[in-house]
């Protein structure tokens, strides 16, 4: 492991990702600290600096962000200090002590147009205040010399809602569920996601980078998929984008090509149906 990886700060550390990167760095032994809302208000400019000048760290791994995609739409000056002022006030004593920082961002920064893979220079299209901000975000982390611009999509992890919870908590009172059909990506595992990031950051090869679980799949797909090893009898109805109307645009092609990933030296994550098997029996249900 380089050893430029000694004190590593993680936001969003209640979070899905942020909890199992902190869990990753802890079973590596790599001294860290990890701080959600409550401990570090990262849109208070004064708050920020004031908690880099206490600290002496290595690296940045910064998981909060605002990510209640519909809500955005109206809770837009809210989502925009969390994702792009907040991201700023990090990048800014990140530069200002030279430590590199990784940031998660998103597919959905993409239009979604075609049916072909995004590389990470594609051109964004942002659809919706939510992408938009991240979008901006990402231009902040580019400010430094050594960043990590990580995107990620469709999260599933033990913290936080996701769409698996949420199909297991519908399953119970449902017999019957219409889910979009017409948008395409990769569920990812944030346990996976974990490891990845924490291998990422001890090394040099900074960029931006697409990593997901492997392999491609609906929505509703997906669901069915759920329901399959959950062993209940849902009937899955396949509805378009524009049917299900959701209060904010979401990409119908959210697949990311993953290739720069691997040629940097890195394994292709496993196939979102191993990780899919693997975070059901974490949360018990299988």
């Amino acid at each position: 492991m380089d050893n430029n990886i000694k004190y590593v700060l993680v936001t969003g550390a209640t979070g899905q990702l942020g909890s199992d990167i902190v869990d990753e760095l802890n079973k590596r032994g790599i001294h860290n600290i990890g701080i959600g809302s409550k401990d570090l208000d990262i849109t208070d400019d004064e708050a920020v600096f004031n908690f880099f000048n206490s600290y002496k760290f290595s690296s940045v791994i910064h998981c909060a962000a605002y990510t209640k995609v519909d809500m955005a739409e109206d809770e837009k000056d809210l989502n925009y200090e969390i994702n792009v002022h907040g991201t700023s006030n990090i990048v800014s004593q990140c530069y200002k002590y030279n430590i590199p920082l990784m940031f998660f961002s998103t597919d959905y920064i993409f239009g979604g147009e075609g049916n072909e893979p995004f590389k990470e220079d594609d051109k964004p299209n942002p659809l919706c205040e939510y992408a938009n901000a991240k979008y901006q975000a990402e231009q902040e982390v580019k400010k430094l010399n050594e960043y990590f611009i990580v995107r990620i999509s469709w999260v599933f992890g033990k913290n936080g809602n996701n769409f698996i919870k949420t199909m297991i908590k519908l399953s119970e009172t449902k017999k019957e569920l219409n889910i979009v059909s017409d948008q395409i990506g990769s569920p990812t595992y944030t346990i996976d996601l974990a490891k990845v990031a924490v291998d990422l950051i001890s090394s040099k090869k900074y960029g931006i980078y697409h990593i997901t679980n492997d392999g491609y799949v609906s929505w509703a797909d997906f669901a069915r998929e759920i329901f399959r090893k959950l062993k209940r009898d849902i009937k899955v109805n396949d509805v378009t984008t524009e049917e299900y109307n959701a209060k904010a645009k979401r990409p119908k092609n959210s697949r990311l090509d993953k290739s720069k990933f691997v040629n940097a030296g890195f394994d292709m994550l496993p196939t979102w149906q191993n990780a899919l098997d693997r975070y059901l029996k974490e949360i018990n249900m299988v």
